[in-house]
């Protein structure tokens, strides 16, 4: 007793026990570590068969590995099937294939064979996966029973009837072989008998020594393709790579073979575009084929004039005046630039000219007895005229207009002269009526502010062109003494000639 109580206690030394007990078990059964997976690769296949989890995978009869998942191969109607592999069964190389077998004559419990396939394609890597044209599925017993059905049988009897009526009946007229079979009284059935007989005949050929030939040729491409062997391998294998390639990518494949009617069609009339042009295009080849053989004249009598060209534009011809050009071209270019600001002046003072100063000109001042009759700026002209010859020199002190007062009752004043500065009086016959224009007291102020043309036309016919007799301005106050400076032009006639003579 003492000594079991110094040693493990029952329970634990049970469940210890237990532990070590599962864990043989394990390893007996599964030969493989906990937690952990082995090598995997997947394979697709158009049709599982019932094919499972833990489905043995063999080699030659002997189990490699099992199947651990079968599932749906993305979005089509084939089977992902999942298999671990013992390190036993490596190395699987890329051309292996994969049947599903059953394991039992009347069906039921199917397993995987598979084939290793080369060592120079290289072994699928883990997670791999064999395409589905190096998979097979078995032919199923239903599948058989269900080939001929009582109407294909049916059918299959009446094509072989068929087939043996058309033999046996009497050929008919149509064609040179039924007038001779018609000649000679046979039938179809009969004719094929009688062909048959000849058959050795005509496998001699025209010469005794054809089909000899034929088998030497025949034993000559043998022994050529089994003289190298390797060579044969490689085309063998190389197929079966390709169209393994070409199953693998069957969905594309079928794609691509789906789109080449619609290419076809479309080619089909590109071509058709093609030949319709052919036509035109010959049609013209023949017409430029005379100009293409005046082109070697053409380039011949073209060389002079090129060389004349080079010296043309040339440093010592045009390039020079080019180069000479170049300051005005800069000139005119800023020129240019000055205009874009010149111009909405130019464009402002001509509209000026034409909205305001050209019809203020073509008004008449009407005056009563004293209008001119004529356009204002035709009277100022003739006023110019007219200053001119009042103011004729006739002695040592140049030019100058000359009035003279010949006496009255009613004083004027001139305003300030340009010789002297300072105001004329004189002393005039008649009352001055009126002054026109008015004088509005003051120059009035330029205003740059707007536009010329924007001013309206002055009114030289309306109520405020008319002033008092004073010569001051409408709302000013009288002044005793007229200004002769405010009087018209046309009312100052009189007085010219009136004062003509006496001096300034």
């Amino acid at each position: 007793m003492r000594s079991f109580r110094s040693g493990v206690h029952p329970v634990r030394a049970g469940v210890i026990a237990l532990v070590l007990i599962a864990i043989f078990t394990y390893f007996a059964f599964t030969k493989d570590m906990p937690f952990t997976e082995g090598y995997r690769i997947q394979a697709v296949f158009e049709n599982s068969n019932l094919v499972q989890q833990r489905t043995p995978v063999r080699i030659a009869g002997v189990d490699i590995g099992e199947v651990i998942e079968v599932e749906r191969y993305k979005d089509t109607n084939l089977s992902l099937v999942t298999m671990e592999i013992e390190e036993d069964g490596r190395p699987i190389h890329k051309d292996a294939t994969i049947k599903v077998r059953p394991r039992l004559f009347l069906e039921g419990n199917f397993y995987l064979d598979m084939q290793q396939g080369r060592p120079g394609s290289g072994e699928v890597a883990d997670g791999g996966m064999i395409p589905v044209g190096q998979t097979s599925h078995p032919v199923q017993l239903d599948q058989v029973l269900t080939a001929l059905q009582s109407d294909t049988r049916e059918s299959l009897k009446e094509t072989l009837q068929g087939f043996g009526e058309a033999l046996d009946s009497e050929p008919t007229p149509e064609d040179d072989l039924d007038q001779e079979l018609e000649a000679r009284g046979l039938t179809g059935g009969e004719a094929l008998n009688r062909s048959l007989e000849h058959g050795p005949e005509a496998l001699l050929g025209e010469a005794p020594r054809d089909m000899s030939r034929l088998i030497q040729g025949i034993a000559r491409t043998s022994r050529g393709l089994a003289a190298d062997e390797e060579a044969l391998a490689d085309l063998v294998s190389n197929f079966n790579t390709t169209m393994a390639t070409m199953a693998e990518r069957a969905p594309q494949l079928e794609e691509t073979v789906r789109l080449l009617g619609p290419t076809m069609a479309s080619a089909r009339r590109g071509f058709e575009s093609i030949a319709r042009a052919l036509p035109p295009s010959r049609a013209f080849a023949r017409e430029i084929l005379p100009g293409v053989r005046e082109t070697p004249a053409t380039l011949a009598a073209a060389f002079p004039w090129l060389d004349q060209a080079k010296e043309f534009f040339g440093p010592q011809e045009l390039g020079g005046f080019l180069d000479e050009m170049t300051p005005a071209t800069s000139d005119l270019a800023g020129l240019t630039r000055a205009s874009r600001e010149l111009l909405p002046d130019a464009d402002r003072f001509n509209r000026c000219v034409l909205e305001v100063l050209i019809p203020a000109g073509n008004l008449e001042v009407e005056d009563g007895a004293h209008s001119a009759g004529v356009e204002s700026y035709k009277e100022f002209w003739y006023a110019m005229v007219g200053q001119a010859g009042e103011g004729q020199g006739f002695d040592g002190n140049g030019p100058f207009l000359r009035l003279a007062a010949p006496g009255g009752v009613h004083a004027i004043q001139t305003g300030k002269t340009n010789y002297t500065g300072i105001p004329v009086f004189g002393n005039f016959a008649n009352q001055p009526l009126e002054t026109r224009p008015a004088f509005p007291g003051e120059v009035p102020p330029i205003t740059r502010e707007r536009p010329c043309h924007r001013n309206p036309v002055p009114d030289v016919n309306g109520p405020a062109s008319r002033g008092p007799a004073d010569g001051s301005a409408p709302n000013a106050a009288p002044s005793p003494v007229p200004s002769l400076s405010s009087l018209p032009a046309r009312r100052l006639q009189p007085v010219a000639s009136v004062f003509e003579g006496a001096g300034q």
